[in-house]
Formats: structure tokens, C-alpha cells, sequence
């Protein structure tokens, strides 16, 4: 009696905490991932009340959709590096702002707001910069590069994208790595240093094995958020010049609200999803063995 009592009691308290949150979750994320999935094996437009089952008529579609693919492949390579330059960037601020400098409170702060601006903003506020500031910079210093507007040739553009996600996302990250510095035990690295260790060796034997945790965390945050990029992309680029700079999920933007191919649409979108989710869970795998391994 007393064990069944503890269990409903157990229930109650999940309910109360977790209850809302885990409804919202099926309301906001499995139901609709559920029916994104039967929509793939229809060819409803996106109106009209009919969604007349194609089976598997979708994905071949995808396949043939050259596209479609070349976006998918300017997306790897957009995340790649951007996963690469916000990680870098972030660990050698983090490393910087726990060193004890003057001002390493503020400056923690002034890293993490770039992080507050959403991307629609973002991305005209840096339109403008390299359209009309970085353009008359080069009246004073006669640069090549600062010539003409970074948007308007495709690796300019590219580099764009991926410099203002870098900017954006590195305050954030740099939090994290902040966290995994400071949970670095002192005795462990005091010890280190009496047995004679340099800086340096203390940071790559002791430090950044004991953070490695924090680096699955970032690269899995990073990888997510890049390949979901869109509204930074509109904003900045807007594909351009000649969809050199279209993402995968402007893509399936395309298709599935512009050209009324909800189904295709939808069958892409699952394709973006997987790929994500092997990339992903392939990181998580790699970083928990080398954690487990420190």
C-alpha cells in the first residue's frame, strides 16, 4: 500500500514540475515532426484541403533536386568553418577572461550581447557595414579588398556569412567554456605546476582534457544552430549572388512556401535532419569517448 502510495506521490510531483513542460514538448515538437513526416508522403501545396498520398514520390524527388544538394554542400562547408572559428574563438576568450585581466566581468558581458540581436537584425545591421562602411574605408586606405561591397561576389558573400555567424554565436560559446575553466579543479592544476609544468603543458594535459566536456557541448550547440541557419541568411545575403550563398533551409524555404511543393519540401527538411543528426551524434560520440578517456 505504502509503495503504491510512494508511486502516485512520485507522479503527482512529475506532473506538477515536468508536466507542462513535457506537453508543451509533444504539442510543440513531436506532433508536428510527426505530421512534417506524413506530409513527405503527400503532394499537398501548402493550401489546399486535398493531400493526395504520392508514397515515395517525394524523396526521388529530392534526389533529383540538383539544388537542392548544391545548397546542402554550401551548408557543410559554411558550417565547417564556422564551427571551426566560433569554437577557436570562444576558447581563447574564455582562456583570456580566467586569467584574471582588469575588466574580465564587463568584457564577458560585451562578448555575450552580439547573442541578444536576433538574425533578421543582425543581418541588415551588417549588410550595411559591408555595403556602405567597409566600401568608403577603402578612400583612406586604398585596399583592394575594401574596393567593393563583400556581397557582391560569391566568396566575399560566403566569408560574410560565415565572419557575422562567428561574431554571433562566439559570446555565447565563450560562456560555456568560461564555466568549464572555472570547474577545472585548482588543486589539480597547482599540483601540476610543482611537478614542474609549463603553462602551456598545464592547459594542454590538464585543462582542456578536464573541459571536455564543454567542448561537446559548444561544437554540438554550433553545429545545430549553423545548419538551421535562415534568417541570417536572408537578411545578409539573400542567397546571393546567383544562390552562391544559399543555405539548405532557405532552400527548402523555397520550395515548400514559394513554389508550393510542400511535400518536397518536407521530404528535404528530413534529409537536413538527418544529415544533422548523424554529424551530430557522430560528435557526441567522439568527444564522450575522449572525455571518458581524460
Amino acid at each position: 500500500m505504502k509503495s503504491k502510495e510512494s508511486f502516485m506521490s512520485k507522479c503527482t510531483t512529475f506532473l506538477i514540475f515536468a508536466g507542462p513542460a513535457v506537453i508543451s514538448f509533444i504539442l510543440v515538437v513531436i506532433i508536428p515532426m510527426i505530421y512534417g513526416v506524413y506530409l513527405t508522403f503527400t503532394s499537398w501545396d501548402g493550401f489546399s484541403n486535398a493531400k493526395p498520398f504520392v508514397g515515395l514520390a517525394n524523396y526521388g524527388a529530392v534526389f533529383q533536386d540538383k539544388a537542392f544538394w548544391t545548397a546542402l554542400w554550401i551548408t557543410v562547408k559554411y558550417v565547417f568553418l564556422s564551427v571551426i572559428f566560433i569554437n577557436a574563438i570562444a576558447f581563447i576568450l574564455a582562456y583570456l577572461l580566467t586569467s584574471g585581466i582588469k575588466g574580465q566581468n564587463f568584457l564577458r558581458a560585451g562578448f555575450f550581447t552580439p547573442n541578444l540581436i536576433g538574425g533578421i537584425v543582425l543581418g541588415y545591421i551588417w549588410q550595411f557595414i559591408f555595403s556602405r562602411v567597409i566600401v568608403n574605408l577603402n578612400d583612406f586606405m586604398n585596399l583592394p579588398i575594401f574596393a567593393k561591397s563583400w556581397l557582391s561576389s560569391p566568396g566575399g558573400a560566403f566569408a560574410a556569412m560565415v565572419i557575422v555567424t562567428t561574431w554571433q554565436y562566439s559570446g555565447y560559446m565563450l560562456l560555456i567554456y568560461i564555466s568549464g575553466f572555472v570547474s577545472v579543479s585548482q588543486d589539480l592544476l597547482e599540483a601540476a605546476r610543482i611537478d614542474g609544468g609549463s603553462s602551456g603543458q598545464v592547459t594542454r594535459y590538464i585543462t582542456i582534457p578536464m573541459m571536455m566536456p564543454s567542448f561537446v557541448t559548444c561544437l554540438f550547440l554550433s553545429l545545430t544552430r549553423c545548419f538551421k541557419v535562415y534568417d541570417l541568411n536572408l537578411a545578409l545575403t539573400g542567397g546571393g549572388p546567383y544562390d552562391s550563398t544559399k543555405m539548405a533551409a532557405m532552400h527548402i524555404y523555397t520550395q515548400a512556401f514559394e513554389n508550393h511543393k510542400y511535400g518536397v519540401g518536407q521530404a528535404e527538411a528530413l534529409v537536413l535532419f538527418l544529415v544533422m543528426g548523424i554529424i551530430a551524434f557522430i560528435q557526441i560520440k567522439t568527444g564522450k569517448a575522449k572525455e571518458v578517456e581524460a
